[in-house]
């Protein structure tokens, strides 16, 4: 499981996940039904994604969305270990 507390680094847990399934971004827009500029913004952490995309992008990489209580690790760390 993979802790993520801003866009930015939910934009680098999907590339990765992509990446790893040898998906392209026009690849994985296809799978969604979305342009691939929308997947890069994404990807980037551009902070206007809607929600509902954001969900449709994960589930179409096999990945959810969870909340939980906050841990007491800083930003840093979290990117630091993924």
């Amino acid at each position: 499981m993979q802790l993520a507390r801003n866009a930015k680094q939910i934009g680098n847990e999907i590339r990765r996940r992509r990446k790893k399934r040898n998906l392209t971004q026009t690849a994985l827009a296809d799978l969604v039904g979305l342009r691939q500029a929308t997947i890069s913004e994404i990807e980037s952490g551009h902070p206007a994604a809607r929600l509902d995309t954001i969900l449709n992008v994960l589930a179409a990489l096999d990945l959810e969305f969870q909340i939980a209580p906050r841990s007491r690790r800083s930003p840093q760390d979290i990117e630091d270990h993924l």
